[in-house]
């Protein structure tokens, strides 16, 4: 079976080496890259299943390097950074971030927010494919992960997928937050609606017509999100 590979991006060369170290010797591939514009190259070159990136690095910062990063490609990036605070970490959820850890951090809860987000890429079960969903101009194909919004496709990224995923299976169902943060991120960010409804804004800005009037992906106030039954 092929490893994991995980990129991992910093200019401080002792956190790259004890990392690395901890990874490898959970059993992960690491490739390293101590500024923004090395880790470009990385991702390029050598297609890592994700990236775990700094924020503060000379050349190109984390912010920067990530925005790049989402012109080319949908892996998964776990944003690190010193300076904590919402404002940091909305502004890497809000530029493709899968998710965020203030330095300093345990280097265990490092590797198992990495575990969720492979959990993520390769689900244990295969659950039974259900039929197309078509309503208010999107076309779902499960079978094929096929988005359509008004005839056109529109590429998601795996979180956004498997968000939707989850709300389109459960559609005229009310889906609590703490039951779609469970099935998409883990039961680890039960509790994190921030990082929810980042997503859910991304994800409505690809498939909603009027993303501030929302008709597809309905908001229930400090409650959770819904998705109508398709019309019969």
């Amino acid at each position: 079976m092929e490893r994991f590979c995980v990129l991992l991006v910093d200019d401080e060369e002792r956190i790259l080496n004890f990392l690395k170290a901890k990874l490898r010797a959970t059993g992960y591939e690491v490739l390293t890259a101590g500024n923004g514009v090395e880790a470009l190259e990385q991702a390029q070159g050598q297609s890592p299943d994700l990236m775990v990136l700094d924020v503060v690095m000379p050349k190109l910062d984390g912010f920067e390097t990530l925005k790049r990063l989402r012109a080319f490609s949908a892996i998964p990036v776990i944003i690190l950074s010193a300076r904590g605070g919402d404002v940091d970490k909305i502004k890497g959820l809000a530029l493709g971030a899968d998710d965020y850890l203030p330095k300093p951090f345990n280097p265990d809860e490092l590797v198992a927010r990495i575990e969720a987000v492979r959990r993520r890429l390769t689900p244990a079960e295969q659950r039974k494919t259900p039929e197309p969903f078509v309503s208010a101009g999107l076309n779902i194909d499960f079978e094929k992960r096929l988005i359509l919004v008004g005839g056109i496709e529109v590429h998601l990224t795996p979180i956004e997928w498997l968000l939707l995923s989850e709300l389109a299976r459960n559609a005229g169902r009310l889906m609590l937050y703490e039951d779609l943060l469970r099935r998409v991120w883990g039961p680890e960010y039960r509790d994190d609606v921030q990082i929810l409804r980042t997503w859910i804004s991304r994800l409505r800005h690809k498939i909603e017509e009027d993303r501030d009037n929302p008709k597809l992906i309905r908001t229930v106030p400090r409650t959770g999100y819904i998705m109508d039954k398709p019309p019969a």
